[in-house]
């Protein structure tokens, strides 16, 4: 891992890992809110009990954050999965009603929240980028 990127991995990463553990417990209600708010972006996690989606949702920002806090997991490796993690965010933002302007990118107040985790995919594109040209310069 690069040195400047250790600024970038540890900020984010505590944060999304305290988000997966703080979804640890969650269930009844507010597992169904999220589970809800998920399959109006993404329609085949219907599939999913809400309980269940909840819990994977968990163990996968854990995993997340462990990844970008881990020294020994490459930067590529960490900002795809930041990116995809980040893509997934902006896809929420972008189908969720009521979160966007009408015919426009620009967030409502109520889309402020989901909006501002932008940050997370141009994160994620940062740190696979960057570790792509490093090893393409050095390699």
């Amino acid at each position: 891992m690069k040195v400047s990127h250790v600024p970038l991995r540890v900020a984010v990463g505590a944060f999304i890992l305290n988000s997966g553990l703080s979804k640890r417990t969650l269930e009844g209600e507010a597992a169904q809110g999220l589970h809800g708010m998920a399959v109006g972006a993404v329609p085949q996690l219907k599939q999913l009990e809400p309980d269940r989606f909840a819990m994977l949702l968990s163990r996968a920002e854990t995993a997340l954050g462990a990844a970008l806090l881990a020294p020994f997991v490459p930067s590529a490796l960490a900002g795809l999965g930041l990116a995809a993690f980040g893509a997934g965010l902006v896809q929420l933002y972008l189908k969720t009603p009521g979160m966007r302007e009408a015919g426009s990118l620009r967030p409502t107040q109520q889309g402020i929240g989901l909006a501002k985790d932008v940050w997370l995919l141009g994160a994620g594109l940062t740190l696979v980028l960057d570790d792509l040209i490093l090893r393409r310069r050095f390699g």
